[in-house]
């Protein structure tokens, strides 16, 4: 399943290192969903009026196949129910000088019953996913559970032709440049239908042929998949994946991993395969975007993130992607965590559905300042772009900022002041000070994920028990595989361990991941990543090329001396040389142009972290008080201004003194107006608990 290759330079619109231009302008995107067939036709100019007043430059429209759809191939654009009349919201959206984001699916989610499809395409048993068991998949929703989908048999994408053969016809009258149209979602938050547990599904016998091919395309024979799997099949049609965590050495690593690795696969080839679709219907001169589902789990500050995600690869056929972001104030690390990785991934740092308001089955929804501080804790992480989810209130939707009837609710003043910070505030021309690549190890990342042992229904449900269907340390298996501790657990450790030190100490930091193009690596002073027992040859290799070419790299606990089929693989390991004397808390071994640092110990990470950074001259911050956390933003226009977000994410007020590495002259308060303090060249700021300080600061350069 390839689609056309992404070809950008062909296009009036481009999108590339966190900038959206359009016919060479650049533009930012502050928009939110308005979800037209739920709303009174006679409402419609007078609620994007409101949206309008409020600032914000673009409408998110959601399109669902279900609400269009009569019967088979017949669909309704407005002659039965005015209020499916797409063309005339379009155009409606283009008289109000709207950028417009269109998201046909085919599954939009949208809190509908049936997702968005037809409910006769949930009814058809040939396009369901099974489980390992061989069962329905089932997504778990509110108000009723629906059967998952198989997104690799060809029966669901001729039905899925129908309907883009109607909605692509409409919405290319008025993609760019015949309309506003300058962006499309290709399907809405494709993880297995909230499936993430690994053995959840697809095992449907389409998927399982797509499996073989994926094993046949990474090996190369039956042979080669036999001796790295371990098995003995006669034939590929005989090759099963595993249905459960059945590994007991590190001789059945490779067999459970690949599975997992064919997952984020089916996820990639399934988005490629719609996305050309589109293009070829009309949409070709658009960017085209995909939503991963906020990871909501333990995974938020963990490296859960990656698989089955897989943004890197997904880029290598859409123009970008990004997670959706719900949270709350107490929730500051996953905020930081999931912003950090897109800004560090993408090319355009996008959060395509971003909390305003709340569906009704939430158990803990928050208050209205949650809304505004995780606002304030994206733009600090460096987010240039937002749908608002929800804009505009209506059905299974509470307390958005307007009422289904246009009217406006005080809460949206917070939305309206934010628009004009970023405008008014040059956001545009901001770049994240940050010296520092923090990467998840993907490879370690898809063993937690193939080791888990239990499955829990998902966060859709939000169960009070706080169980999560992310892998983390309470559901996967704690066996060492023959190493000398469980690396799918020890990984989430060094991690975390990296992490805490980073933020401790000040350094600017962003996250990505090993699958991140290591041609990226190369703007960063130091890289930092877990190392253990085993990895890929290939990682190995862009390690010691990033540290050859002058780069600080920083690793532990191990030197791997394996590839990820545990056949030797020295790469690393031989680009060190004598690595017998790295028992010490920390060995520094020049290589090349560059150095590379063993941190053998978890207990010594803080101490010998900070001084490899000391003296690779990684920008930092000096803060009074480690709980806080500061983000320092250039301005690629202005060299003497520094934007500086100061947050206090704790319950309890912090005095706070900022140093940010030059001496500030001056600061102004950018989101509630007036002068702050300065003394000596520093920031000296009184936070209550759970707020961020945005400070617009004159710097002597």
């Amino acid at each position: 399943m390839t689609g056309n290759p992404l070809r950008q330079g062909d296009r009036a619109i481009t999108v590339a290192d966190h900038e959206f231009r359009v016919d060479g302008e650049k533009v930012s995107l502050y928009g939110g969903a308005v979800h037209y067939w739920r709303l009174d036709r006679d409402k419609w100019d007078g609620i994007l009026q409101s949206v309008k007043d409020l600032g914000f430059n673009m409408i998110s429209i959601y399109i669902p196949w279900e609400a269009h759809e009569i019967e088979r191939g017949v669909f309704d654009f407005g002659q039965q129910d005015p209020r499916t009349d797409i063309d005339a919201f379009l155009t409606l959206c283009e008289e109000k000088g709207f950028k417009i984001v269109v998201r046909p699916g085919p599954q939009i989610n949208s809190e509908m019953t049936w997702f968005g499809y037809p409910k006769r395409i949930l009814a058809d048993q040939d396009l369901h996913a099974l489980s390992a068991q061989g069962s329905k998949s089932v997504l778990t929703q509110v108000p009723k559970p629906i059967p998952a989908l198989s997104y690799t048999t060809e029966k669901f994408f001729d039905e899925t032709a129908l309907w883009f053969d109607a909605i692509c016809e409409i919405l290319a009258r008025h993609a760019h440049p015949k309309g506003g149209i300058i962006a499309a979602q290709v399907d809405n938050e494709m993880a297995f239908f909230f499936g993430i547990n690994a053995y959840s599904g697809d095992f449907s016998a389409s998927s399982l042929a797509a499996y073989r091919e994926f094993l046949r395309g990474k090996y190369g024979s039956l042979d080669e998949i036999n001796a790295v799997h371990g098995t003995q099949y006669g034939t590929e049609a005989e090759i099963d994946p595993p249905r459960r965590f059945e590994a007991t050495d590190r001789t059945g690593i490779a067999r459970q991993v690949d599975w997992v690795e064919y997952r984020e696969r089916y996820l990639v080839d399934s988005m490629d395969r719609l996305a050309t679709m589109m293009r070829e219907r009309g949409l070709d001169q658009i960017a085209l975007f995909h939503n991963y589902p906020h990871p909501l789990g333990p995974g938020g500050a963990a490296s859960g993130f990656t698989t089955p995600f897989n943004i890197p690869a997904l880029e290598e056929k859409l123009d970008y992607v990004g997670f959706d972001i719900y949270s709350r104030k107490h929730l500051y690390d996953h905020v930081k965590t999931v912003a950090s990785y897109v800004v560090g991934t993408s090319r355009y740092p996008y959060i395509p559905e971003f909390i305003a308001g709340v569906w009704p089955w939430y158990l803990r929804p928050g208050e209205a300042y949650d809304e505004e501080f995780v606002t304030k804790a994206a733009l600090m992480h460096g987010i240039k772009g937002f749908s608002r989810y929800m804009l505009v209130e209506r059905d299974r939707w509470l307390d958005s900022p307007i009422r289904r009837d246009g009217r406006v609710r005080d809460k949206a003043q917070m939305f309206a002041q934010a628009n004009a910070m970023q405008v008014d505030g040059g956001f545009g021309a901001l770049r994240r000070e940050s010296d520092v690549l923090l990467l998840a190890n993907r490879e370690y990342d898809r063993l937690e994920a193939a080791s888990v042992l239990v499955s829990f229904p998902g966060d859709f449900l939000e169960t009070p028990s706080g169980f999560s269907e992310y892998p983390n340390r309470m559901t996967v298996a704690e066996d060492t595989l023959g190493f000398d501790q469980p690396v799918q657990v020890a990984k989430g450790e060094w991690f975390l361990s990296f992490y805490k030190a980073l933020y401790d100490s000040g350094y600017g930091f962003l996250l990505s991941d090993t699958a991140l193009e290591p041609g990226r690596w190369a703007r960063y002073r130091a890289v930092v990543v877990g190392t253990f027992d085993y990895l890929n040859a290939t990682t190995q290799q862009a390690l010691v090329d990033y540290a050859s070419a002058g780069g600080t790299l920083v690793i532990g606990p191990k030197i791997p001396e394996l590839d990820s089929s545990m056949r030797e693989c020295r790469i690393l390991a031989d680009a060190l040389g004598d690595s017998s004397a790295a028992e010490s808390s920390g060995q520094v071994f020049g290589v090349g142009d560059g150095r590379i640092v063993l941190i053998p110990d978890l207990a010594t990470v803080p101490e010998v972290l900070g001084t490899v950074l000391e003296e690779s001259t990684a920008s930092r911050v000096r803060k009074s008080d480690e709980r806080l956390d500061v983000v320092v933003h250039r301005d690629d226009q202005q060299p003497s201004r520094r934007v500086v977000f100061v947050c206090n994410p704790t319950a309890e007020a912090i005095q706070a003194r900022i140093g940010v590495g030059v001496t500030v002259t001056g600061a102004q308060d950018l989101w509630g107006g007036g002068q702050l303090t300065t003394q000596d060249g520093e920031l000296t700021l009184d936070l209550p608990p759970y707020t961020i300080e945005i400070a617009d600061c004159t710097v002597q350069a």
